[in-house]
This record gives C-alpha cells, structure tokens and sequence, in this order.
C-alpha cells in the first residue's frame, strides 16, 4: 500500500533548492569556475607578463620634462599617469591619438632615464578575457547573456537561503547539527558527495551570498540603482559629477610638478598615485592616491586640483559614512579584493566549492533516482 509523504515546508524548500537546482547547473557551474580563475587575474597575468625591474637612482628627471618627452616622442594627449609606490616599478602613462578614444594606449617608461619599456603583448590576456566574457555573458551577445548570467545569480541566492535550512537537520540537537560541520572521509564514496555538497556548501555560503548580492549590480541596472537607495549612495560612485575652475586676470597654469606638491602636501603618506590630466571639458587634475598602510588596497584619497593651482575638492575615504564606502567597495567585495591577498585566497576556495556544488548536487539526486528505481 503507497502512502503520500506529507507535504511540509522542508519538503517544498528540498524541492525548490532540487529542481533550481537542475536548471541552472551548467550555468552556475561556468559561471563560479571562470570567477575562481578571474579572482587572481592579476598574478596569472604578472606569471606571464615580461618583468621589468628598473634600477633606482638619484637622477630622478623633471616630472614635467619626462611629461613634455613621452608626449613627443608618441604624438598624442596624455590623458593619465600611475605613480608606483616602490621605486623598481616603471611609472604607467595613458596616451590617446585621439581624445575619442574610450581607452587610449598604456606606455611604460623609466623615470629616471626617459627610457620607453615596450609593452609586450601577455600571453594570458586573450584567455583571461575570455573568463570575463564567459563569467559576465557566457560568451554570448551582451544583451542575451547579461541577464541570464543575472537571473542564474537571482536562484543562486534563493538555492543559498535554502540549502542552509535543509543544512539543519529536522530535530534541532547538537549531537546531529555537529555532524554537518565535517566530511566523513572514512564512509562510502556517495556519503563523502553527500558531505562535499552538504558541508562545504555551509562553509561557503556566505561568500556566495555576498558575491551574488553584489554580482547582481552588473547584471541590472533597476538592481543597481535600488542598492543605491538602499545605501543611500551611488553604486561605483558618481562618475558623472564635474567641477568648476575659478580664473581670473591673474590666472596662471601650474606645472604638473606644482600640483604634485599639492597633493602630496594634502596626501602626506606613500601610496601609490593616479592622476588624470586636465582636458578641454574639465580643467583640473584628478588625483587618487592609495596608502601603502591602509586596510585595504582598494581604498583611496582623492583631490581635485584646477589648473590655476585651487583645491576644488578633497575626498579622505576614511571620512566617508559606512553606507558610501560601502557603495563605493561594491566591485572588491565582489572579487575579492577587499582585503588583498587574504580575502583573494577565501574567494577562490569559495569559488571552487561553488563550481563544485551543482556537480555533487546532480550526482546526490541520480543516487536518489537510481535508489527510488531499484525499490519499484
């Protein structure tokens, strides 16, 4: 005589985190993977980059000299320069043929001989681009992949919510609860598959729920602006606001050796220093300066200096309320990078067990289906 289990909430949990489960698989799967590898894109592309090691010396040349030569010698706008924070590493100029260029040409030079390192093609550059295209879009057209990329992270938070409810076991005791927080290497092999989804889903579900909550600003623009007012402040910032320069009569236009004093006044630390040069739409420089000391390698001061030498803006990072840095920490907190190596190697093994979870939860249900069979 068949009897019907009865339905209860745990049941309905167990079959949505199932058959969810099952329909984004490979998509979750291709997705986690591509991000385990894009979570160290930098050192995979420092492994295969050319080294360039520059000898240090006390012939330090004019700031504005070496401005004037790099701008010649390419015959373009220089629209950005990276000051390194150790002595050893080539500072990074940005050159454009033309200002409608979106990105424009990266030079590296010696600072202390005026000497152009060519650029070498890396050779991980086409296989990393290919993981973003494949964990942004699936490698399919913008429009058609960005959402389903979207809407596979949407039941990744919905298969996280449930998979730790179905976590605790029905009777709440320690004895049973305990058991979930390891893998029984010592029973059969679909025991320890059990305990590879069940156990390490648990370790990592916090990391996955931040990622997806986050990684969702990319996929929707209305999810993005509503995290925005959520925070009460712009996701990424904003990066449409301008200021104005003040000239008069007396006007007079500083060097980029003057407005290096300026910041470096305001910024007294080591860090290194971006900036972005004045052009005909916004008169003024654009400086981002990064603490060598600071908590995180993703946080920056920034000033905004005109070119007549006026401090328009000054932005202390640390000054800003939890909400904006928040908003402003939503890209790092989504690879990673928030806290630097540490936070980089938590998120590739989250990742990893995330590629592994819609592996070992397909091969839990074929056991159920094999076992549900051999009864009938």
């Amino acid at each position: 005589m068949n009897t019907k289990k009865k339905f209860s909430f745990r049941k309905f949990t167990n079959d949505i985190h199932l058959w969810l489960g099952l329909l984004s698989g490979i998509i979750l799967f291709l997705v986690c993977l591509s991000g385990s590898i894009l979570t160290f894109e930098d050192e995979i592309k420092n492994i295969f980059a050319k080294k360039t090691h520059i000898e240090p010396s006390s012939n330090n040349i004019d700031i504005d000299e070496l401005t004037a030569t790099i701008k010649s010698k390419n015959k373009g706008f220089i629209t950005g320069l990276t000051i390194p924070d150790e002595l050893e590493k080539p500072y990074v100029f940005t050159i454009k043929k033309d200002l409608k260029e979106r990105r424009g040409s990266t030079i590296l030079v010696n600072p202390y001989t005026q000497q152009i390192i060519k650029l070498e093609k890396n050779p991980a550059d086409n296989f990393l681009m290919t993981m973003f295209k494949l964990h942004r879009w699936l490698l399919l057209d913008v429009k058609i992949g960005r959402p389903i990329v979207g809407i596979a992270t949407i039941i990744f938070l919905i298969l996280s919510v449930s998979g730790i409810i179905l976590w605790f076991p029905k009777k709440i005791k320690w004895k049973k609860i305990k058991t979930g927080f390891k893998i029984k290497t010592t029973s059969n092999w679909k025991r320890i598959n059990y305990d590879l989804h069940n156990t390490l889903g648990f370790y990592a579900c916090i990391i996955i729920v931040i990622m997806s909550l986050t990684g969702l600003a990319w996929s929707f623009e209305s999810y993005r602006n509503g995290l925005g007012e959520v925070l009460n402040a712009p996701v990424f910032g904003n990066r449409s606001t301008t200021y104005k320069t003040t000239e008069n009569s007396n006007s007079k236009e500083i060097t980029l050796k003057n407005a290096l004093n300026i910041v470096n006044n305001e910024f007294d630390y080591s860090g290194k220093l971006s900036i972005s040069f004045p052009n005909q739409k916004n008169k003024y420089f654009q400086f981002r300066k990064y603490d060598s000391n600071s908590w995180s390698p993703e946080t920056n001061d920034k000033l905004i200096v005109d070119v007549y030498g006026n401090v328009l803006h000054t932005d202390y990072f640390k000054e800003k309320p939890l909400n904006v840095q928040i908003a402003a920490l939503i890209k790092p907190l989504h690879t990673g990078k928030i806290f630097g190596t540490f936070s980089k190697i938590i998120y590739f093994l989250a990742c990893l067990i995330a590629t592994s979870l819609p592996v070992t939860g397909t091969i839990i249900w074929l056991n159920k289906m094999k076992k549900k069979k051999g009864k009938n």
